[in-house]
């Protein structure tokens, strides 16, 4: 990470950098098994080789350690294909994604188990959960309305768009989660056929000139 002056990191600010990588790195296995309740701190800060105190002097709280995890989550995921696309090729990209999330099966644990478990009121990862689903459907309405706007898909109304950026995460989280309880799932052919129709789907009016769904 660059500094604010463009001067390379260096010294301890490098080091405490490098320590902080290591210790989301650590955490992630360990919440992605055992949840965010019961994954041990300790047992955390023993792996990267630092006490339970040193740990906490980084992230200020395990819940502080949870959001840096789960942003790591958000990081990756850019990373792995979203740059530079809009319209019908941002879902295009999906099944990309999808299939790069099982080269790291921690992070994707940890995220369906904290989406699970966010479902309480009191679980300090509900707002972050609450606000990476709702940026998440904000971005794909942005991207139909994207393909609307190029004339590569028929008009939708914002009601018709939301059902369907809705119905388009609940088939990447369910097809994730079957993942996770049965590795021979092919993610990448399941996302990409669902993909297919989908964009089949919404296309067809744009030939056919229909103005309605």
């Amino acid at each position: 990470m660059p500094t604010t002056t463009g001067t390379p990191a260096r010294g301890p600010y490098k080091r405490g950098i490098r320590r902080r990588e290591q210790i989301v790195a650590a955490a992630i296995p360990i919440f992605g098994e055992h949840g965010f309740a019961a994954g041990s701190i300790r047992t955390i800060a023993e792996r990267v080789g630092v006490s339970h105190a040193t740990l906490l002097q980084h992230f200020g709280s395990k819940e502080g350690l949870l959001m840096a995890v789960l942003e790591e989550w958000d990081r990756q995921t850019v990373e792995r294909g979203f740059t530079g696309v809009s319209g019908l090729d941002y879902f295009r990209r999906l099944p990309l994604v999808m299939g790069e999330h099982l080269a790291n099966r921690g992070l994707l644990e940890l995220f369906t188990t904290m989406a699970a478990e966010a479902s309480g009121p009191n679980h300090p990862a509900r707002d972050f959960i609450q606000r990476r689903y709702t940026h998440n459907l904000t971005t794909l309405a942005t991207h139909l309305q994207q393909a609307v706007d190029d004339g590569d898909v028929a008009p939708f109304t914002p009601a018709e768009i939301d059902i369907e950026v809705r119905l388009a995460t609940a088939v990447l989280d369910g097809i994730g989660l079957q993942w996770l309880l049965d590795p021979a799932t092919d993610v990448v052919a399941t996302v990409t056929t669902y993909i297919n129709r989908a964009v089949t789907d919404w296309s067809a009016g744009a030939r056919t000139g229909r103005t309605s769904r």
